[in-house]
């Protein structure tokens, strides 16, 4: 796997902040980065579980409604665990269509890639289809178990009305009306459960773990 080539996600980012826009009005995409520039101020602490604690166990359904159960994954490999919010959120398709071309070099190193946001199965699905993605993405209806590991907020209201005249019924995407979402990040599990790694880029959602960290970190 030396000739992977690893993208960026700050590079992409850059990218898709430029396609944004041109696509949003000015005024939706400032209601929606002042919305991100205050969660990270307002949260700079993160993670419930950090590197050297015991991951929980926990089942979740894919896509296809099959469960997976996170202690059977690691029977065989180690996981590489990540929460996003949602299909909705472009940061989250550029995280994990970059994730997605690191997958061969994540398997090379004895590790399985996991997603888990608190979407329905249908959104995963959608999510799953929408990037070609060939890890699993799972559904943790009510953040039942993203709240073990990262921390829980609720989606603003001026956010939300902004994405409801843009034409997103973001309710549709859950199956709660709790408007909670994860705050991303992503662990990675040894086979004994330990956690090794353990990151967020903090409360603004636009920036994400680099695809060559959790690289260097498998290694």
């Amino acid at each position: 796997m030396n000739d992977l080539k690893v993208n960026s996600y700050q590079e992409g980012l850059k990218e898709l902040r430029g396609n944004l826009s041109n696509m949003l009005p000015a005024d939706a995409l400032n209601v929606f980065d002042t919305d991100a520039d205050a969660l990270q101020v307002t949260h700079t602490s993160i993670l419930k579980l950090n590197q050297g604690d015991k991951a929980p166990d926990f089942t979740l359904s894919n896509a296809i409604n099959k469960t997976i159960k996170l202690y059977d994954v690691l029977k065989n490999n180690r996981v590489v665990l990540t929460f996003y919010r949602g299909t909705w959120c472009p940061y989250c398709n550029l995280a994990l269509n970059q994730y997605q071309s690191i997958l061969p070099a994540i398997k090379d190193a004895g590790a399985t890639l996991i997603a888990i946001s608190p979407q329905t199965p249908d959104e995963s699905l959608n999510i799953k289809e929408k990037n070609e993605l060939q890890f699993e993405v799972l559904s943790d209806n009510g953040n039942v178990v993203a709240r073990q590991f990262v921390t829980i907020f609720k989606n603003d209201d001026k956010a939300l009305k902004t994405m409801s005249d843009l034409g997103f019924d973001y309710d549709s995407f859950y199956a709660d009306d709790s408007r909670e979402l994860p705050i991303p990040a992503t662990f990675i599990i040894e086979q004994d459960g330990t956690i090794s790694f353990a990151k967020s880029e903090g409360g603004d959602y636009r920036n994400r773990v680099e695809p060559t960290e959790i690289l260097n970190a498998l290694k």
